[in-house]
């Protein structure tokens, strides 16, 4: 079994692409911004900056799965424990989407105001899944999970969405950005371990999410899938799968040589293909999450990645993103933050002065935004305050 060591570089990739992730969730209230930086419109063909955040992450968590369940293929541990592992994760990613998505259609007619359902909402999946350390007690660690699971357990039961007049409980209409990332990674990881890693095999599965997303796309059938719907998410974490081993392959050999050529190829390769099929498989679009589009931002996370391995990998530049590190160590707590400063917001009555709301200014206001939710990520990773699933 193929198993990369750990990468710098790829830590370094996450913090970058969830710097811009904030950036752009930011961005989406504030108007009058370049064209080129907002997200494509649904009926749109075409692709911007903010089009290739989400996929890259996508990407960036594929190429840690053979890192995370391949370490713990190698110590031994049974297949049910991994699998354990694996569900759980899935679970609290699933949860924590179906919960955000629900907040979108929030009914200010509910008992508790908005601000107050989200602070809430957001403590609790701190309360839950936060990564406890092993001086506290079990008695204390155990409390502060129950509590925390109470917390979820009052919002379910009090929520209501929809309008006033067709008002309704919870309900799926999507997954949310953690839900989908939740849904591609049980696929991916639970291939990756019944195949234990084998990259043949994983580049077979791989080839069959991408034909079910070229067929869909390309009306040769009209059948989503459960689980993996049209499989362009799937797809996009097994390239990163994919990647990853490939890396291991060609490092085994004892050098960097043959990992430039192959890597800028398939980079280019990939995103030749995605302008390829583009006219046949309903254009480049991330709404509809088209093959050209996971094609081109696949070919993007490749020559992303190899440039990257060779600036901190073999050239050491690490210090360079040293500011922005906790986005790429404790991510999925860099990624709630905001939830709770915009909760804290909404319930102050806090709004931004005019300026930071429109073209420079708003730009600027969500560059600062970016800074500063990953500084207190690093605060909190400093004391040992963070999510883990």
């Amino acid at each position: 079994m193929l198993q990369p060591k750990r990468l710098l570089s790829i830590d370094v990739l996450r913090a970058v692409n969830m710097f811009f992730m904030i950036f752009v969730n930011d961005l989406s209230g504030v108007s009058h911004v370049p064209k080129w930086i907002d997200h494509v419109k649904a009926n749109e063909d075409g692709m911007h900056f903010a089009d290739t955040i989400f996929p890259l992450f996508l990407f960036i968590a594929g190429l840690s799965i053979p890192l995370a369940i391949g370490r713990r293929l190698s110590k031994g541990e049974s297949f049910t424990s991994i699998a354990g592992y694996i569900l759980l994760r899935s679970f609290a990613l699933i949860v924590m989407g179906f919960f955000h998505v629900n907040m979108e259609e929030y009914n200010p007619a509910a008992l508790l105001p908005y601000g107050w359902f989200e602070l809430l909402l957001t403590l609790s999946f701190f309360l839950i899944w936060l990564d406890y350390p092993d001086t506290l007690s079990k008695v204390k660690k155990y409390s502060f999970i129950s509590f925390g699971i109470g917390i979820l357990l009052f919002l379910t039961i009090i929520y209501k969405g929809g309008s006033t007049a067709e008002p309704h409980w919870l309900q799926p209409s999507w997954w949310g950005i953690l839900g989908i990332i939740g849904w591609a990674y049980l696929v991916c990881a639970g291939v990756y371990l019944i195949v234990k890693g084998n990259l043949i095999l994983l580049s077979c599965a791989l080839a069959i999410l991408v034909g079910i997303n070229l067929s869909i796309h390309g009306d040769l059938f009209d059948l989503k899938i459960w689980v993996i719907k049209d499989g362009a998410s799937a797809s996009l974490m097994m390239f990163g799968v994919v990647a990853s081993l490939l890396y291991a392959k060609i490092i085994a050999r004892g050098s960097y040589k043959w990992l430039w050529p192959v890597f800028t190829l398939a980079g280019l390769i990939m995103i030749a293909l995605g302008f390829w099929v583009r006219p046949y498989t309903e254009g480049i679009s991330k709404i509809h999450s088209t093959p050209s589009w996971v094609f081109i931002c696949t070919g993007i996370g490749i020559l992303l990645l190899e440039l990257l391995i060779w600036l901190i990998d073999v050239k050491g530049r690490q210090n360079w993103f040293k500011i922005i590190k906790p986005a790429g160590t404790s991510t999925l707590t860099c990624y709630l933050i905001p939830y709770f400063m915009v909760a804290v917001f909404t319930i102050i009555h806090f709004n931004y002065p005019d300026f930071f709301n429109e073209g420079a200014g708003g730009i600027i206001r969500s560059f600062a935004v970016s800074f500063i939710v990953i500084l207190i990520t690093g605060f909190l990773e400093k004391r040992k305050l963070r999510l883990k699933i």
